[in-house]
């Protein structure tokens, strides 16, 4: 198992094009850990922000009488991939990975594999 600095730290060095990483509480909208983006990208804002999308997204997914569960959530950019995968392991509910991928560089399927296996190790 894996504590988050270890978890951030994987997904920063094996995923390909990856730019940033953050594991946030999108109860509170706080992120609990974060690695990359830099000064053109604060990833507590990102973090904060994405949390709102969760929120939207399952409201609609109520009213919509849709019983699934989110796995992915990604947005694309120009230039960047915006991958959120919710967490389903124990003692992680209410918590998100989020992914920030250079998109000239990225995989998005083998990104999408290696955050699977990063949440599978993780321990919060």
């Amino acid at each position: 198992m894996a504590n988050t600095e270890a978890s951030l730290k994987e997904a920063m060095s094996s995923i390909e094009g990856t730019t940033g990483v953050a594991l946030v509480d999108y109860t509170s909208g706080m992120a609990l850990g974060t690695l990359g983006g830099g000064k053109d990208f604060n990833l507590e804002v990102a973090a904060a922000g994405n949390t709102d999308v969760i929120r939207a997204k399952l409201r609609t997914m109520e009213h919509l009488g849709i019983k699934e569960e989110i796995e992915d959530i990604l947005i694309t950019l120009g230039t960047q991939y915006h991958l959120i995968r919710l967490l389903k392991t124990r003692g992680s509910n209410g918590l998100f990975l989020y992914l920030v991928l250079d998109a000239s560089r990225a995989n998005l399927a083998m990104a999408r594999h290696q955050l699977k296996k990063i949440e599978a190790e993780l321990e919060v």
